[in-house]
């Protein structure tokens, strides 16, 4: 990190904010079967498939590819669009009260998120916070996912922020790295209470 301070945080959602699993809706479609879900996250709903909606594919398209392969599992892939909602029971505990806390500080607030296109209205209809920051940015809509070094530039490109004043919030770590090639200091999220002792540190809390 340079040796300036950083002035602005963007955040992640999924993971960070939001809690955002699958499994939270594959469990009770499997009847609370662990090992079926599992199975069934594994081989057939991917993390990879689930990208390529991320990434700005339809739901529509990304399940006629999936049941092509998967025809007994049809209802069940239908499900991952159809019933997104019910992999979002709500906010990550602690997180908000952060970003909160932020925002109450006067820091300026962004957002950029793996999240496709189609789903993303769900999250701004059910979380009043999403309304918070003062720019968002949503792989699907432009066709990027992190950890491209591409959609960090986007984002600091449309709203005009100096990497080198940001820091980036991600759960998933080689996405925090990501942000760090594009000189935006990169923060592993882990837990809150973690979270917040790294922002004292930085100087934002």
């Amino acid at each position: 990190m340079a040796a300036g301070k950083r002035t602005v945080a963007i955040f992640d959602l999924g993971g960070v904010l939001i809690d955002w699993d699958p499994r939270h809706l594959y469990r009770k479609l499997f009847d609370g079967d662990d090992q079926a879900v599992e199975r069934f996250l594994s081989t057939v709903c991917t993390h990879e498939w689930n990208r390529g909606q991320d990434a700005g594919r339809s739901f529509a398209e990304g399940g006629r590819l999936l049941k092509a392969e998967h025809p007994h599992h049809a209802e069940l892939i239908d499900a991952y669009g159809a019933r997104f909602d019910e992999m979002m029971p709500g906010p990550i505990s602690g997180s908000v009260e952060i970003l909160a806390e932020l925002l109450e500080c006067g820091t300026p607030l962004y957002a950029l998120s793996n999240f496709s296109a189609e789903t993303f209205p769900l999250a701004l209809r059910r979380f009043d916070f999403l309304g918070w920051f003062r720019g968002t940015l949503i792989s699907g809509d432009i066709g990027m996912l992190k950890p491209e070094p591409g959609i960090y530039r986007a984002l600091l490109d449309r709203f005009a922020i100096d990497p080198q004043t940001a820091i980036f919030i991600d759960d998933v770590a080689v996405n925090a790295a990501g942000a760090d090639k594009v000189g935006i200091h990169g923060v592993h999220f882990k837990t809150a209470s973690a979270l917040r002792a790294e922002l004292v540190r930085l100087g934002f809390l």
